[in-house]
Formats: structure tokens, sequence, C-alpha cells
């Protein structure tokens, strides 16, 4: 029986989420899209969580999606909606809470926006990111989403009427009415005090924030505990899709290059060119990256330019194409040279398939979509921020890695690759 319902807006963050609770061994089903019927699950599934991909969407249609898939969870009579905001609050903040809060009969959500354990913090109300505000970070800078205010009161009023009350943590209820009460946390000690207050005031119906609260609400809610899944058997060998242009990752792939992978980059016409894989040189060059994974251990496939992606920027300029454009055939493109690579990669020496990584929800998405896979069973965290789950793809389990482009050090593809050399026995 479901007692959790999630709803995230990306796919990396809808399995950063659920692999909250699959780690602590509630029975966990990540799926995609908002078709009513693939929502159903077996009866031992007690969190289901779902991507609504509503990230880059108007915001009325994003409300709309929310609210639809909150109904459907009302009349399943499940006790808790969760919805999973970005930790850097990007995204249709104001009008996704909006949409859960007004299903709740008291029209209220509580809203815990903090992810301690990735330093992003709330503080007297502001969103910071490693102690600087989200608008000053790196989040600021992104050309495709870029978070223009660091104040989550004032992010949820662009889309939303509702009143907010800001509050520090584990401090008592404060709505008299319709409404949404911001936690500050600057720890998880923070998040705790507060869950325990919502809790003992019956107030954990309707729930908003990240992977940093989403932590604590298996015990909150008391799900039944069956035994965690265990980390398998990998195989050593590394093919890193990334379509993410966040610095932080741009270092990462950087040291990783430094220190042996084989990096290969999409040219602006390979990504930004309509239907190019399908034409002779695009067959031609795919052949030839396939040539190269297969003698490579450890691989990325990058959707970035060597010069900062000025190339790209200048081969849209000159096509009028806008930044939505972009982003959504440079996500369509990589997408499909995933596929290729990964259908066209055989077996190890062991008989196991290559792990995969992919970097960014869009990329994500995506490469998913190509391989036909709606459902992803989250199994662990790899690294802080990394999650490990499992899939079948044409009647064999594979096994992905993702993550969001903002998190993490720059030798985290060194510390992956050293725990595949690592990993048990399944």
């Amino acid at each position: 029986m479901i007692h959790l319902f999630v709803i995230a807006d990306d796919f990396t963050g809808a399995l950063d989420t659920g692999v909250q609770f699959a780690s602590y061994g509630a029975a966990t089903k990540v799926v995609v899209g908002t078709g009513l019927q693939a929502l159903e699950a077996d009866a031992q599934t007690q969190v289901l969580v779902v991507d609504a991909e509503t990230r880059h969407l108007p915001a009325a249609q994003a409300y709309d999606t929310v609210y639809r898939l909150v109904r459907w969870a009302k009349e399943k009579k499940i006790g808790c909606i969760y919805k999973k905001t970005d930790s850097a609050l990007r995204g249709n903040i104001g009008a996704e809470l909006e949409a859960v809060a007004e299903q709740n009969p008291e029209g209220q959500l509580f809203f815990v926006p903090a992810f301690p354990q990735m330093n992003r913090t709330t503080e007297h109300g502001q969103q910071l990111i490693d102690g600087m505000p989200v608008a000053q970070s790196v989040f600021g800078q992104d050309p495709f989403e870029p978070v223009r205010n660091s104040d989550v009161t004032a992010i949820i009023a662009e889309q939303s009427k509702l009143p907010t009350v800001t509050t520090e943590a584990g401090a008592p209820i404060r709505l008299t009415g319709p409404g949404i009460q911001i936690y500050d946390a600057k720890s998880m000690e923070d998040i705790y005090r507060t869950g325990e207050v919502l809790r003992q005031n019956g107030k954990l119906n309707a729930l908003a924030g990240c992977a940093g609260f989403a932590a604590i609400l298996p015990s909150l809610l008391g799900l039944e505990r069956t035994e965690a899944a265990r980390q398998p058997r990998l195989d050593k060998r590394l093919l890193v899709i990334c379509g993410s242009v966040n610095p932080i990752t741009l270092s990462q792939l950087d040291e990783a290059e430094q220190n042996g992978f084989v990096r290969l980059r999409l040219t602006p016409e390979e990504k930004l060119t309509d239907h190019y894989w399908e034409t002779p040189a695009g067959h031609e060059k795919l052949e030839a990256m396939a040539e190269v994974v297969s003698r490579s251990d450890c691989i990325i496939i990058d959707t970035n330019d060597a010069d900062g992606n000025c190339s790209t920027r200048r081969y849209a300029e000159q096509r009028q194409m806008k930044v939505e454009e972009m982003r959504q055939r440079i996500a369509d493109s990589i997408g499909r040279t995933a596929k290729y690579l990964i259908e066209a990669d055989g077996p190890g020496e062991n008989g196991t398939c290559r792990t995969l990584m992919i970097t960014g929800g869009d990329v994500l998405i995506q490469t998913m979509g190509e391989l036909g896979v709606a459902e992803l069973h989250p199994i662990c965290e790899m690294d802080p921020g990394v999650v490990l789950s499992s899939f079948t793809c044409k009647g064999q389990k594979r096994y992905v890695l993702s993550k969001s482009g903002g998190f993490g050090p720059s030798d985290q593809l060194l510390r992956i690759l050293n725990k595949l050399n690592q990993t048990i026995e399944e």
C-alpha cells in the first residue's frame, strides 16, 4: 500500500529523493510520466515517486500537472504528499507548491527547502549554496534556467498568491488558515526538530522540500522497514554521458580527463542540427564513437565545447535559436547518441554490461526515453548526490548512476571509479 506519494519536477530529483526511502528499506518505485495508469503500484510499494517533468513547463501547465497528480493521490487515500523541489530553487516552485496546498483540507503546506548534506541551507528565509545566496552562486549564471532571487518567499510569490510565513527550525505552527510555512535549516538536526513539530501537530499530509527533508520522512511517517537493497556487483567499465553545463560538473570532467578518462565532445552541429544523427555523416560519427567506446574502459561523452560553449552559442545565434530550443535539441541529440552507444557496446569479460553514469535530468529522461525505459529502481548513493539505480532494457538488467549537474567535488568521477572497483556481490 502506498503511504507516501512524491512528485518531482525532473528525473535526477526523483531518483535522489527516491533513494532516501530505498536505502532505508522502504519498498520504493520511481516512474516517469504523468499517465495515471502508469502510476499504479503493486501491493508492496510504500513509496511511489513520479517524475512529472515540469521543470521547464510554463507555470500554469506545471500547476495543472501537479494538481492532477495530487487529486489522483487523494482519490487513492495516500496519506502524505511530498512535493520534491530543487535545492537551488529552480523550476516552477510557487505554482507547484500551490497546487499541493490547495487540495489539502486546511489549504496548508509546510516547506523545508534546505539540503544540509550538500551544504545547501535556508537562513532567515534566504537559500544559500555553500554559504552564498543562490542567485549569486553558479546557479545564478546558468544559461538555461538562472536563479534570479535568493529569498524563498519572493520566489514563491512569483507564481503564487498564497500567504507565506518564514520561521526558524523547530518553530511552532504559525499558519491559522491557508498558506505555506517555510522553515529555515542549517543542519539535519534542524530538519529533525522541524519534522517532530509537524508530526506532533498532525501536519504530515502536505509537505515539500528536496532530498534533505525527504531523508527523515521514513522514520517520521513510520514506514515499514524491509531489507534495504544491497549494492550489486558492477561492471568496472564506465560510460559517462554529460549534458550539464554547470561549472561544478565541468571541473569534474576536466579532472577525470586529466587522470585518464577518454573525453569525446559533440560539436555544435551535432548537438543543434535537427535529425543530424540520421544523416550519412551522423551515422559515420556514431560508428566512430562506438569504436572508441569499445576500446576504452572509462569514457566521457560531453555536450560542452572546449571554449566554454562559445561555439555553440554562436552557432545557435546564427540560426536564431531560442534558449529553450537549444536546451531541447541538445538533450535530444545526446539522448540519441547515448542510446546508440549503449546498445552497440558489448558485455565485458565477465558478461556484465558497462556501468552508465548520466549527469543532468534532461539527458537522463531523454536517454531512458530513447531506450524505452519508464521505470527505475533506486538502490543506494554511491557518493553524495550520486544515485545508483537499476532498470531493465530489452530483457537485460542494467545499472545507471545519476546526478544533478551542481553536486559533488572535482574528483567525483575518480571517486566513483574507485568505488566500482570495490563493489560487492549482489
